[in-house]
């Protein structure tokens, strides 16, 4: 009796070529083992399949979505508390109360990464594609490990296939610092495998960049002061060497066009790696998810007032900052051009017409329209939101691709590092070109030394929002006992009789509540420690 591979539904990404020998294969939610690894096309397949544990917009799967970590942080609520993301803003979290839990779908994809690679060199076909389809095993194996580090700290690393004739399962954690290494190390051998740069309906596939753009992030990581407790320079100067290696490609610019478009427009060139994600099959549920009721959205992840509060005023200065101009009554006046950009506020426009959340606007919670939907906050993000797509007439998932990385982050890794080097006037130059770029003309910072560090934090806070850096920046900075143990607010907004509007502050939408040091990490899942003996991380 042959063995059977389980292969879930195969999604193309957008990635697959169109080769008559790929379509003419049989289907292959449970192909033969034989089938799989006899034909390099087949196997170019099973690798496709396993692009799903990029970060994407589709909540239904077996890898948490990057939205649900937006909400698990202060930028964002969920409505819905989609993927149990309340369990962690409200405190709750344990080893068998679970939430954005991916510990055994990880592992599961490890597990058929490693049989891939154990079994790749053996495949008839030509051996430029198996090279390639190596270096993109590889690197996938490598983000399944960095999602795992990045929650749970160090953690198993295993590469051994296991067959039926093993007798010893026993595995052990490594550090947080081995298990950096391990990917470090990975993400170093795919550079052989994988190209520049790819066209077409390549265009997604893992490249060079992608590849040091992970290295960039999981080496910040090291370097940050939840892993760096000893503040070693020479962590923070792997980090800018890591982050100066992509920018050194001289292969990615800052998009110059409406801000906005950034992320509805797909493959322009700050693009280093996006999500695509098949129109038959695999939607982006983007639209949906983010729209206003009164647009038959489902306002299922809205923006917090702190987040709009972080939108600086236009001419540089933080709201609460004398000399802003900033007026409560007035709020959206003057602001940061990147806050019309992403948020959908009061009296802005979406789409049509002036969004309304105001008491009985048909945005607000007093609508007629599908009023179930409307957010909690009053206001909704407009961030990955394609004012194009008809959610009236159109499937519930529009194109639009999530980007994975982009080179204002590698900007910012950069900076950071500087910074913490000590390298202050470099550091404002990566600084200032994302604050300077065309579209949003923002001041130059010129602050020095700490300052200089709290501007950095906070224009990641900004140009990042629902990119699912948040959560796990305030955790490598070790300040989310600040940032978290604060409610999420919304405003809520009066129409008066004269045509002006009262805004109130005042709104709770969520207590929320971080204990440290133990909410740093997530914990071991209680299921796992079932079966095998592992070390549970700190307070579970």
């Amino acid at each position: 009796m042959k063995r059977k591979i389980n292969i879930v539904l195969i999604v193309l990404l957008g990635l697959s070529s169109c080769q008559k020998n790929i379509l003419d294969t049989p289907p292959l939610n449970l192909a033969s083992e034989t089938l799989v690894w006899s034909d390099v096309n087949v196997a170019e397949n099973f690798i496709n399949e396993k692009y799903k544990v990029l970060p994407h917009f589709y909540l239904f799967t077996s890898i948490p979505s990057h939205l649900g970590y937006s909400a698990a942080s202060d930028e964002c609520f969920s409505k819905f508390n989609y993927e149990g993301v309340n369990k962690i803003t409200q405190g709750a979290l344990t080893a068998d109360n679970l939430a954005l839990d991916s510990w055994t779908n990880s592992y599961n994809y490890i597990r058929e990464l490693n049989v891939f690679l154990s079994k790749v060199d053996e495949i008839p076909g030509d051996q430029e594609k198996k090279d390639r389809l190596k270096g993109e095993a590889s690197f996938l194996r490598a983000y399944c490990y960095f999602d795992l580090v990045s929650k749970y700290g160090g953690v198993p690393i295993i590469t051994k296939v296991y067959s039926a004739e093993d007798r010893d399962f026993s595995v052990k954690r490594a550090t947080f610092d081995e298990t950096a290494k391990f990917i470090v190390d990975e993400l170093d051998k795919c550079l052989a495998f994988v190209p520049a740069s790819y066209s077409g309906n390549h265009v997604g596939r893992i490249t060079k960049g992608a590849v040091l753009a992970l290295k960039s992030r999981i080496l910040l990581y090291a370097a940050s002061p939840l892993w760096n407790t000893g503040n070693d320079q020479a962590k923070w100067k792997a980090a800018a060497d890591a982050a100066k290696a992509v920018i050194a490609l001289n292969q990615y610019s800052l998009y110059e066009g409406d801000y906005h478009e950034l992320f509805i427009v797909p493959d322009h060139a700050e693009i280093i790696l996006s999500y695509h994600q098949n129109a038959q099959k695999y939607q982006s549920y983007s639209d949906i998810y983010l729209s206003p009721n009164g647009y038959h959205g489902w306002s299922a992840y809205t923006p917090t007032q702190h987040i709009v509060d972080q939108f600086e005023m236009a001419n540089g200065k933080m709201i609460q900052e004398s000399g802003s101009g900033y007026d409560q009554q007035n709020p959206y006046v003057d602001r940061d051009p990147r806050f019309y950009a992403n948020i959908i506020y009061n009296g802005g426009n979406f789409r049509d017409r002036p969004a309304e959340f105001f008491n009985g606007g048909k945005d607000s919670q007093q609508s007629p329209i599908e009023n179930w939907n409307a957010s909690q906050t009053g206001y909704n993000w407009k961030k990955y939101n394609d004012e194009t797509y008809d959610l009236n007439t159109q499937a519930l998932g529009s194109k639009t691709p999530f980007i994975v990385f982009r080179l204002s982050e590698i900007y910012l890794n950069y900076a950071e590092a500087l910074n913490a080097l000590g390298d202050d006037a470099e550091a404002k130059i990566w600084l200032n070109k994302i604050r300077q770029r065309r579209g949003v003309d923002m001041p130059p910072v010129t602050a020095q030394g700490s300052a200089l560090r709290d501007k950095i934090r906070h224009e990641r806070e900004v140009e990042l929002c629902l990119e699912g850096n948040r959560f796990f920046d305030v955790r490598r900075w070790k300040i989310a006992e600040l940032t978290d143990n604060q409610p999420a607010k919304g405003i809520k907004i009066t129409k008066n009789a004269n045509g002006s509007f009262t805004y109130d502050y005042n709104l709770t939408v969520e207590p929320r509540k971080f204990i440290a040091p133990q909410h740093y990490l997530f914990p071991i899942p209680k299921y796992e420690l079932d079966k095998i003996s592992l070390e549970q991380n700190s307070g579970y």
